[in-house]
């Protein structure tokens, strides 16, 4: 079914499309892109990570992820007395367990077609995001016009269009939420500062505590942003000089993440020593660490002196490992294989509650990042390019951060980001990052180890034509036979022995997962 009309469609329309309809392993055409992910089946699957890492005594909350009919009703068997689960929505609040260790629990989720049960790990200690983080960042559709509206539309369309269902839980803001000092906007201007040193939003967010109060109701966590210099990327307010004013105002507000981009740190930071590049991370790293909130430290300062070889020991979460992936210049191939092949190259780096990230997932409806004031439009990647992002950040256990526009989620868009197969190579506990196996100008292989001893591998073709790539028992550092499975489609491939081929599309993927036999 062809429909040429969809890529503009509201997320109204869209949901109808995503919701109807039975789990099929036939593509079907839309806009001219063909949908792989079989639309997800009326009775439960309980989706997204397995394991959650917190802090003691810290606010709990999560949102059992969970696909099929509703209504469906939730429970948890061995689940700490602290918390509590709202058995309609699947939505489990409280305060983490102060004693240290492991409270495994076991999620069931039931409606009339069946039922689903899944086990699930806190880990209480001192690490935070055991699993990539995965969610929305509104920077590449909204820039500077971003409203408190906007993000509680977004917060309500990750809900309604199904995001969630499949583990996306953050809703971030970016920059341009605080004043912006000299601007002569009445929404902008005004005293950064209040007369306690506190930071103060502009007046395009009047009320950061009921914005977040509204992102939580939903079982959902806040992001916010800031910078270690004086100034925002855009200008606006940033951190410097009250660090620990700001990160105590973040927490009260009731933020669960913090994006920390260097912009005009700068100036302040004189030289660049390894020392100068690490000292404002290291800072708010410390603080964040003693709030009475747990808060997920994204440090955005571009790969500069090799981050992923201490972001982790500054407290960091997860850190971008190159450049703006949105300003990125495409020459043969489209800007994301390179910001990916550069990201890639660190996999040693990466484990659970420390992640390489190459930047947010841009497809659907997106922004021009060199032209701020454009509104979003679709993105021009081919369906294969955007099946080959997806699978590749996937397989380098990237955070799942999509960019896009929330009100334009279409039918295609939603099949690349909501597919659970997918998205369990990404959250495996395991915690390992794909090693590149093989790139060439034509060709590039991951592999990924997974916790239950399957190894998840993907093919990429670099080439303007079809191509037959194969990766080799040896290559991959395994033996024997293998049960293949085809990710994208849901579909079993049958045995294998000796090698892995398939024929693969002009900068397409084909993404498997082979387990012993």
């Amino acid at each position: 079914m062809t429909l040429p009309h969809i890529a503009r469609l509201p997320i109204v329309a869209g949901l109808l499309l995503v919701q109807a309809g039975m789990a099929t392993a036939s593509p079907a055409a839309v806009a001219g892109n063909y949908i792989l992910t079989p639309k997800p089946r009326p009775a439960p699957a309980i989706n997204g990570p397995s394991v959650s890492g917190a802090r003691p005594g810290r606010p709990f909350l999560y949102r059992i992820p969970s696909t099929g009919d509703r209504p469906m009703r939730f429970s948890a068997l061995g689940m700490p007395e602290s918390l509590r689960l709202d058995p309609a929505t699947g939505i489990i609040s409280g305060t983490v367990p102060m004693k240290v260790g492991e409270y495994t629990m076991t999620f069931r989720a039931r409606n009339s077609r069946g039922a689903a049960t899944r086990r699930f790990k806190i880990v209480v200690g001192d690490t935070l995001a055991l699993t990539p983080p995965m969610g929305w960042n509104d920077w590449y559709t909204h820039y500077d016009r971003v409203t408190a509206d906007l993000i509680r539309r977004a917060a309500s369309a990750m809900v309604s269009s199904g995001m969630a269902d499949f583990g996306y839980q953050y809703v971030n803001i970016d920059d341009c939420w605080m004043v912006k000092p000299g601007s002569t906007d009445p929404d902008l201007g005004g005293e950064p500062r209040g007369a306690d040193g506190s930071i103060r939003p502009n007046r395009r967010f009047p009320d950061m505590k009921a914005l977040t109060a509204f992102i939580h109701a939903q079982g959902l966590k806040a992001g916010i942003y800031t910078s270690p210099g004086p100034l925002t990327c855009a200008r606006f307010t940033g951190s410097n000089g009250h660090e620990e004013a700001d990160a105590r105002k973040f927490a009260e507000w009731g933020f669960d993440f913090l994006k920390y981009d260097w912009c005009s740190y700068e100036r302040v930071a004189g030289s660049k020593t390894l020392e100068d590049r690490k000292r404002p991370y290291e800072l708010m790293g410390g603080i964040l660490a003693k709030l009475d909130r747990d808060v997920v430290f994204n440090l955005c300062q571009y790969g500069m002196n090799e981050v992923w070889t201490w972001g982790s020991a500054v407290g960091g979460n997860c850190w971008r490992t190159t450049g703006d992936l949105g300003v990125e210049k495409s020459a043969r191939l489209p800007g994301f294989y390179s910001i990916g092949f550069k990201n890639a190259a660190h996999d040693e780096y990466a484990g659970p509650g420390r992640w390489n990230d190459p930047d947010y997932i841009l497809i659907g409806s997106v922004g021009n990042a060199n032209r701020i004031s454009d509104p979003p439009k679709p993105t021009s990647l081919t369906a294969d390019e955007q099946y080959s992002y997806m699978s590749m950040w996937s397989l380098m256990a990237a955070p799942l951060l999509f960019s896009g526009d929330m009100n334009y989620l279409d039918e295609f868009t939603l099949n690349v980001l909501c597919n659970a197969e997918v998205i369990e190579v990404d959250q495996d506990p395991l915690g390992k990052q794909a090693r590149v196996v093989r790139r060439t100008e034509d060709e590039f292989v991951l592999a990924k180890p997974m916790e239950d001893g399957s190894l998840a591998l993907g093919l990429f073709n670099l080439s303007e034509s079809p191509r037959r790539i194969a990766a080799t028992w040896a290559d991959l550092g395994v033996r024997g036979q293998r049960r293949a499975r085809d990710l994208w489609r849901q579909m079993e491939l049958g045995n294998v022995s000796g090698n892995y081929a398939a024929d693969v599309p002009r900068h397409g993927v084909v993404f498997v997962r082979l387990f012993p036999r």
